[in-house]
């Protein structure tokens, strides 16, 4: 064995050396080091005691020191910079970078100096593109590239870095809407290639343990960062690169949404049926009818259709006051044939040719040009188009296809040629977005609904989906581990069209898996073509019933998914979680994506299958698990095979933790803070605590106001002999109130009583079932509850 790893070591040593490059001279700086080579130079920069950034530029290159991504641009950190003989140390607190003069090579270790990551060949100049070359260790596992439908573990894939959509995709799509320059590895660290223009990420597709990041032009640039944990590594990712702004609260309620609506009549109806049925529904989107009775020809418009909305600032007021909010899709494309042509290319907002004429060409909605989301005038002239739209009452915008779908290699826009922007085209038209809400209307949080991003393209709300899934069990098995990669990514809020989007194939049970998934999502948004009907107010009755249940649950847990999203925008955890977050050191893990987790406390088994009446299930080591529905045990560290049932998919509670829940309501607009139950599933001896978070779900930056928002611990503390719970209000000022019940399942005491903060208060025993309910009132700043 020692002669086998001494080989290893000895082989990787000898890749990583380019003969061709020598050391000239080091210079120390306030932030980091230069490095004078023969064909260039290198500037490390310790970014924070986490994240180094390193930039080569090449001998007649100048640095560019722009970043699309990244937030943190000097060191937050202390450190320390080593010269010994023909080595060259920068060390922080968690990282380490090691330079040999000769043969030159740059490692990064972490701070256990442990080899992570090592410049092969460096930098290469290719006949029409640049190359960074790097080894792999021959054992680790690589994620991330974007949304992709490759397998968890992405390596030995090369990824071309184009945004472009995959219409009906299923089980596999090597390239789609979200491109993004990062590499995730088993081995918790994480590279991301500071740069957007086009090229390709090769995760060592030739075997022999190399990665690649290949490029057209650009910098040069790239940040490591380590964690000592998957939720820390992720963390100081979205420390550099920002993160999630807390969307507004409707956003976690039920979406009604189809291809499209095509009158204002239409969406009424609609709206009047989810009502009629007693389906919660928060909000209506609306596809491209609003501007235009025909698909093509008309994009571009960007105003109503009077004929067939004839009075559309009434529409959505009365879809307001219903709690009901307006979406509409918008595209950056103006057709030649549109209302808003002239006026564009009068304006010059367009992106143009090289002889400075507006730039056009042929796709499947007609001839085009495209807004210069780049240009500050073109900003100003969207945004303005926008700004009408939310005060006729839109309440959300969604942009669609902002790859751009097509966008030809030599049209211009002002922040360079169509290949050097391409990927960062939606990240900038949601940032236009974003701070136009910030400086127009301070007060609303946006709902900006994207297919197409960046990496940190999070910090601008973007609320990604992953594009028009096939209708068909394949596209719905490739869903989970598009959300997950994208999560690990910074993006926690990836989803799909639940229920599929592209074909007509019809199942029932297709789209009743679909939802029940969706429960489990960060949105819960069904949508699709018009063949086959997406709303679940609009199925037949028996389907309709079941969905409904879904709809009823995902409510149901508004005060556990407003924690996550919480969470999110405070850390940057993602709201779905790979199952190796519980056990990093599980091998057989780390590829797992067909079971994740909700938050830290549901374990989620979709089904992705039709027919199937068992599944087999791996629970997580940290903890025993019950079943959400029968409140069957299972132990952690073990797989077992679970009975599965129409009615919902196989969900679990981790044992011995509190889940916040609430009663049912229309919309979130009936939503109150005050009513919170609290359910858990009790096993043995043991403690957790969690913080539920709360606050009026609309005002900018509440987290982070004293006064806007609301931590309430919850503890609770199971003992042989008794179990205590308590909710604790965390924040400053007056408590709020809170009221509701406490659901405790498998109680190990038969309890004779029941004591509010020394107060003896009723309580309902089921001795058959170990069940004890208790009605409670919270309303100080520390209520305690003591079952003896």
């Amino acid at each position: 064995m020692k002669k086998t790893l001494f080989f290893l070591f000895l082989a990787l040593q000898l890749g990583a050396q380019n003969p061709n490059r020598t050391f000239v001279h080091l210079q120390s700086k306030e932030d980091g080091i230069e490095i004078a080579v023969s064909d260039g130079y290198y500037w490390i920069k310790v970014l924070a005691d986490h994240t180094v950034e390193t930039s080569f530029i090449p001998k007649g290159e100048t640095f560019n020191p722009v970043s699309h991504a990244a937030l943190l641009n000097k060191h937050i950190a202390q450190y320390k910079a080593l010269e010994n003989g023909n080595e060259i140390q920068v060390n922080t607190p968690k990282i380490n970078v090691v330079i040999t003069k000769q043969p030159f090579q740059i490692r990064y270790t972490n701070a256990n100096r442990q080899v992570l990551f090592t410049e092969r060949l460096g930098y290469i100049k290719k006949d029409s593109t640049e190359v960074l070359d790097f080894n792999l260790t021959q054992e680790e596992k690589l994620y991330g590239g974007g949304a992709r439908a490759l397998g968890m573990n992405r390596r030995g894939n090369r990824l071309a870095l184009y945004n472009r959509a995959h219409y009906g995709y299923e089980t596999r799509a090597e390239l789609m809407n979200f491109c993004m320059p990062i590499v995730i590895s088993s081995k918790q660290y994480l590279v991301h290639f500071d740069n957007p223009a086009i090229g390709h990420l090769d995760l060592d597709s030739q075997k022999n343990n190399t990665l690649q990041y290949e490029t057209i032009s650009g910098r040069k640039t790239y940040q490591v960062i380590v964690g000592a944990s998957w939720p820390e590594l992720i963390r100081n990712y979205t420390e550099l690169t920002g993160r999630q702004p807390l969307p507004p609260r409707w956003v976690f309620g039920n979406f009604a949404s189809r291809f499209g609506y095509h009158s204002q009549e239409e969406v009424e109806k609609t709206i009047q049926k989810f009502e009629n049925d007693k389906i919660p529904v928060d909000a209506i989107i609306l596809d491209l009818y609003w501007f235009g009775k025909t698909v093509q020809g008309t994009m571009g418009n960007l105003d109503w259709d009077k004929d067939n909305f004839p009075n559309p600032e009434k529409m959505m007021a009365n879809l307001s006051a219903k709690g009901v909010k307006t979406v509409l899709i918008t595209e950056p494309f103006i057709l030649t044939t549109s209302s808003k042509w002239k006026e564009a290319a009068d304006q010059k907002v367009l992106a143009t040719f090289k002889d400075g004429t507006p730039a056009t060409w042929d796709f499947y909605f007609g001839n085009t040009g495209i807004v210069d989301v780049f240009k500050p005038e073109a900003r100003t002239w969207f945004w303005n188009i926008y700004k009408r739209l939310i005060n006729q009452g839109a309440g959300g915008i969604w942009g669609d296809l902002g790859e751009p779908e097509v966008f030809p290699s030599k049209v211009i826009t002002a922040g360079g040629k169509a290949d050097e922007v391409h990927n960062i085209y939606g990240h900038n038209w949601a940032k236009l977005i974003t701070e136009g809400y910030r400086n127009d209307f301070p007060a609303q949080r946006p709902f900006i609904l994207m297919r197409a991003g960046y990496s940190g393209s999070q910090r601008f709300g973007m609320i990604p989906w992953s594009g028009d899934v096939s209708r068909s069990w394949g596209g719905l098995q490739s869903q989970m581990e598009i959300a997950l990669q994208m999560g690990m990514q910074g993006m926690g809020y990836m989803h799909s069209d639940l229920g599929g989007f592209a074909g007509d194939y019809f199942d029932n049970e297709l789209y009743l898996r679909w939802l029940q998934y969706g429960v489990f999502n960060p949105i819960f948004r069904p949508h699709a073509q018009e063949d086959v009907a997406s709303e679940v107010a609009r199925k037949d009755i028996v389907t309709k019933a079941k969905a409904k249940k879904s709809v009823e649950l995902r409510y149901q847990l508004l005060p556990y998914n407003y924690t996550l999203a919480y969470q999110n925008s405070s850390t940057g955890i993602p709201l779905m979680r790979p199952l190796f977050f519980e056990e990093p050191k599980n091998e057989a893990l780390q590829t797992v994506a067909d079971t994740y987790l909700w938050g830290a406390d549901f374990l989620i088994k979709p089904i992705v299958n039709p027919g199937i009446t068992s599944t087999e299930v791996y629970f997580p080591n940290t903890a025993n698990w019950f079943d959400f529905y029968t409140h069957k045990k299972y132990s952690g560290g073990k797989k077992a095979t679970v009975s599965v049932v129409e009615d919902h998919i196989p969900t679990f509670v981790r044992a011995n933790t509190l889940i916040p829940m609430t009663q049912l309501v229309q919309n979130t607009a009936a939503y109150q803070n005050s009513q919170l139950d609290v359910l858990a599933y009790l096993d043995g001896v043991g403690r957790s605590q969690r913080i539920f978070y709360f606050d009026n779900g609309t005002t900018p930056n509440a987290q982070s106001e004293e006064g806007n928002h609301e931590l309430l611990v919850a503890t609770l503390d199971v003992s042989l002999k008794k179990i205590s719970l308590s909710l604790e209000q965390k924040t400053t000022g007056t408590p709020a109130e809170k009221k509701g019940t406490i659901t405790l399942h498998n109680c190990s005491i038969s309890p004779k009583a029941v004591v509010q903060n020394g107060q003896k208060i009723p309580f309902v025993w089921n001795a058959k079932s170990k069940k004890i309910t208790i009605s409670y009132t919270h309303n100080q700043e520390k209520t305690s509850i003591v079952i003896n």
